[in-house]
């Protein structure tokens, strides 16, 4: 049996894995990627309290967010296809439409 601190571990490890790629890359791809990477560990550490603690809450709550993941992925990627088709770049720092 694996203990509890390996898999928080783990989490931790692709957390911070994510919050590097989103705050070092420019491109908003990577960064939606890193956005993922994050929801991920997040749902690592709910699945494995989860199990640690007999609870099936934990495992309801991970499919909520998968699902909201699916749509921010989405809704995303459709705006990054609309930002390159008028501006033809997908560089956070080039991309300024939006600043008032």
């Amino acid at each position: 049996m694996v203990p509890l601190s390996w898999y928080m571990g783990l989490s931790a490890a692709v957390f911070s894995i994510g919050i590097f790629g989103f705050l070092t890359r420019r491109n908003i791809i990577i960064m939606f990627m890193s956005i993922e990477l994050m929801l991920n560990a997040v749902n690592i550490n709910l699945v494995a309290m989860s199990h640690y603690l007999q609870d099936i809450r934990g495992q309801v709550m991970v499919m909520f967010i998968i699902a909201v993941a699916a749509a921010e992925a989405a809704i995303g990627l459709a705006i990054i296809i609309a930002i390159f088709r008028n501006r033809a770049t997908v560089h956070v720092d080039e991309i300024n439409e939006m600043k008032g």
